[in-house]
């Protein structure tokens, strides 16, 4: 029997049993806003999600096809839309997830106004957005089944297959999804940390992201002046963020360590070694360091310690920070890894500066030598100029392999030239960036690929164009040509956007609730009926 029709017939009984009291209540119509509310809290989404996400895990360690991608969304309204988006051009949210970047909560939802990425804006900003997200997930949801409960009245009434509505009722797909949430580098120390991951989960988040650098100081990972923590301090935030998941009941909770030591030159701590080659001297082996001889080649508070038997001087700053050894970045990076996993991690963010899969397969082999399962996310960040970087790559190729290439200039402004669009050289760099990620998860271990910031610059582009017709030669052709005449092409739900708000669902609970007496927004009045 029908799992829908199984609890109309138990809500029957339970309003049967309250005799004359319960008999304004109709148990099917209660049934169906159970189902629209099928999430009662942030923990259950948290927990389904997590499930999905190990599943997704599970099925990329068995086929490196089978991996998941997701867009780094601002508001719940952007996550929604995305969502509505992917069931209806894909047909499944199956291995689609939603990113929040802490970035985008920087520039966009900080009540400071628009901030850089350095951890100034509010930290329950970030909760707040992951509760907000999946507020209007769920609303994504309850929107849908809405239309199924009414095909399935107009069945009833009309003689219609209802047997074929309900069945699209029990096997209904959600539109919730794991969000991969940025914590930045914990917002303070560990107890900062693990608070504000507690609310993070008890919002919904079954996987939260953490960066090695220093929390005060904090920089967008691309971005210069990254100063990055010593092991035992990144453990002891994993741990923190651990504690937090289990203390929820959320056991298989996801944590994401991320790297920033590619591209990070300074640490803010020489740490104290107990024992030869422990984790703190392994960090220490990396700082550019100077050898002292004599005692009077050391000038009034300088600092030494001693290291491989010799006494030396690590290189500090003015500002006290201290140097890492140049092109030790990728040594550090691999060192990061093999740690973040052996102390609770479950999955790698390596931050690179360019979008290259020789050089992130290289990185990711060589973890994968001590720990062979190790898997990354990556951003597919808009901060790289994907463009010159691909036509950058496919013209050295050509140079190694003796192509002529006299024709292309030198240098990557030159290769971003519009007349080149068309060329030989940028069709090949457009066909390696479609199968970028493709070939990322075959080739470099990535598991999940996600853009960062894809809905801050998609939302620009579409003002922009708009304000340029509207307020220009178009006028409201603009508009009517470039959104809504789109909207109504693509089938898109947002074209009734009283609908989407919830009026249709809003003249329904009235009417469950107020019978024929109820003043509905609906009808034949209603402007929404010319779509």
């Amino acid at each position: 029997m029908s799992a829908y029709l199984k609890e109309i017939e138990a809500l029957t009984r339970l309003r049967d049993g309250h005799e004359e009291k319960w008999m304004g209540i109709n148990p099917e119509y209660a049934v169906r806003m159970r189902t629209q509310n099928r999430f009662k809290s942030g923990l259950d989404i948290a927990q389904y999600t997590a499930d999905i996400m190990r599943q997704d895990m599970a099925d990329y360690d068995a086929d490196s096809s089978q991996y998941t991608q997701s867009l780094g969304c601002w508001h719940g309204f952007v996550a929604q839309q995305m969502a509505i988006a992917i069931k209806r051009h894909r047909g499944s949210m199956s291995k689609k997830y939603v990113y929040l970047s802490g970035w985008m909560v920087a520039a966009l939802r900080s009540k400071f106004g628009p901030l850089p990425d350095q951890s100034m804006h509010e930290k329950t900003s970030v909760p707040a957005l992951i509760s907000e997200i999946y507020t209007f997930l769920k609303q994504a949801d309850a929107v849908e089944l809405e239309r199924l409960f009414t095909q399935l009245d107009d069945a009833r009434e009309n003689g219609g297959d209802e047997k074929a509505i309900i069945e699209m009722i029990d096997n209904f797909e959600t539109h919730v999804v794991p969000i991969i949430a940025d914590i930045d580098a914990g917002f303070g120390n560990e107890e900062a940390t693990y608070l504000l991951a507690k609310q993070m989960i008890e919002a919904g988040a079954c996987a939260i992201q953490i960066e090695n650098q220093v929390s005060e100081v904090k920089q967008c990972g691309h971005q210069a002046g990254k100063v990055t923590v010593p092991h035992e301090d990144f453990i002891s935030k994993i741990n923190a963020v651990r504690y937090a998941f289990l203390e929820l009941g959320i056991e298989n909770g996801i944590i994401v360590a991320r790297t920033d030591s590619l591209g990070a030159s300074l640490t803010q701590k020489v740490p104290v070694a107990r024992e030869p080659g422990d984790l703190a001297s392994q960090y220490n082996s990396f700082l550019e360091t100077e050898e002292i001889h004599n005692v009077d080649e050391l000038q009034e508070n300088d600092i030494t310690i001693h290291q491989g038997g010799k006494l030396v001087k690590p290189t500090r700053l003015d500002n006290g920070l201290y140097s890492f050894r140049a092109g030790t970045g990728f040594d550090r990076v691999v060192l990061d890894c093999i740690t973040s996993l052996r102390h609770g991690a479950d999955l790698l963010w390596i931050e690179t500066e360019k979008p290259n899969v020789a050089q992130i397969a290289e990185m990711v082999d060589k973890v994968r030598e001590t720990i062979p399962d190790a898997k990354l996310v990556y951003n597919n960040s808009p901060s790289f100029n994907w463009t010159m970087k691909f036509r950058e790559q496919v013209l050295e190729d050509w140079k190694a392999a003796g192509k002529d290439v006299s024709s292309y200039p030198e240098d990557g402004q030159g290769l971003m030239a519009v007349e080149l669009d068309d060329s030989e050289l940028a069709l090949e760099a457009d066909q390696l960036i479609q199968s970028f990620q493709a070939d990322a998860a075959r080739d470099a271990g990535i598991f999940h690929h996600l853009i960062t910031l894809p809905t801050y610059h998609e939302t620009a582009l579409g003002v922009d164009t708009l304000s340029e017709g509207y307020f220009g030669d178009s006028g409201m052709l603009a508009y009517v040509k470039g959104v809504q005449r789109m909207e109504i092409r693509r089938n898109m739900n947002v074209v009734k956007h009283q609908e989407m708000a919830g009026t249709t669902m809003g003249d329904h609970h009235k009417e469950y609730f107020a019978g024929e007496n109820a003043l509905l927004a609906g009808g034949k009045d209603n402007t929404m009926n010319q779509f």
